[in-house]
């Protein structure tokens, strides 16, 4: 959790699409460090597919919740049943590409309402309980490397990502006082079946901008996902970065021309004048709230002024 340490013996983990892909991947990694698991899931067969890997494993069986993160009646539910939770893992989405600029309504509420209000479902429904235990803890948002890097088929998908990028990096200050770590996951490219999201899309959401999904053209999409990361590997890095405290969890190492990039143009687009003493006062005291709040200090508008 919030300290270093590798001795999870008590500690419960939930995880959201916790059944399949990276969701598995974390849950795999965190049943072979002894953390007690619960996982929610859409489908039965996942939910079959994940008990057998555990068993076939020599691990303790985990417990299964069936939910629909958007749906928050059914969350604050499925809080108060699982009881203690010490791990929170954020990792239910959905990967839908197309021209933003045709996007409909039912895209930006499809999209957004599973990747960003997903997480804030989980947040909202879990976080009392990890606070009131008094055990610490850690929370992990898992985002995408679309929280940094934005693409013409991608628009909705980004923004979401972005968002909970900016949750998480705000939620960190907050939580750090109450000794839960806080940490943003970003991985690349991984091997699931996350394309198959456009395939998936419920009726209530049908009314897309988007040309009807081809299911030829995404199964060829498909392919570049056969060349990524394991997800048992993304799930032991995501373990390392809880132990560690890690406020981002970077588990792809192939992005630093990419960040280079962004670096070099959030640099060259400051403008190069001199900056009043009262403005840069105010910076400074951002500066030092932040890394009070990052310490376990609590913040109010009074320190930023």
């Amino acid at each position: 959790m919030a300290g270093k340490t590798r001795d999870f013996r008590g500690k419960t983990a939930f995880i959201t699409g916790g059944t399949n892909g990276i969701g598995f991947g974390i849950a795999r990694a965190f049943a072979m460090a002894g953390i007690d698991l619960v996982l929610s899931y859409r489908k039965e067969q996942d939910r079959e597919d994940a008990a057998r890997w555990l068993a076939d494993n020599g691990v303790p069986p985990a417990r299964y919740v069936p939910l629909d993160v958007t749906d928050r009646a059914r969350f604050a539910e499925v809080a108060a049943e699982v009881g203690k939770v010490h791990i929170l893992v954020n990792n239910a989405g959905v990967s839908v590409f197309g021209p933003t600029d045709e996007a409909s309504y039912a895209d930006y509420d499809w999209i957004m309402g599973v990747n960003f209000g997903g997480v804030v479902n989980g947040l909202v429904s879990f976080l009392p309980g990890m606070k009131a235990h008094g055990e610490g803890g850690h929370v992990v948002n898992v985002a995408s490397m679309a929280a940094y890097l934005s693409g013409p088929q991608a628009g909705i998908y980004t923004a979401s990502k972005f968002a909970v990028r900016g949750l998480t990096e705000s939620l960190r200050y907050n939580l750090a006082p109450h000794g839960i770590g806080v940490s943003l996951m970003c991985p690349g490219l991984t091997r699931t079946n996350a394309w198959t999201s456009a395939l998936k899309r419920p009726e209530d959401f049908a009314d897309s901008g988007f040309a009807p999904a081809d299911a030829n053209e995404l199964e060829q999409f498909g392919t570049a996902f056969e060349l990524g990361m394991d997800p048992l590997e993304v799930g032991r890095k995501t373990l390392d970065g809880i132990i560690e405290n890690r406020g981002l969890i970077l588990t792809h190492g192939e992005f630093a021309q990419d960040f280079e990039e962004i670096f070099r143009t959030l640099i060259e687009a400051l403008p190069n004048e001199p900056v009043p003493e009262g403005r840069l006062h105010i910076e400074r005291l951002r500066r030092e709230a932040n890394r009070a709040a990052a310490q376990g200090q609590l913040i109010g508008l009074s320190d930023l002024t």
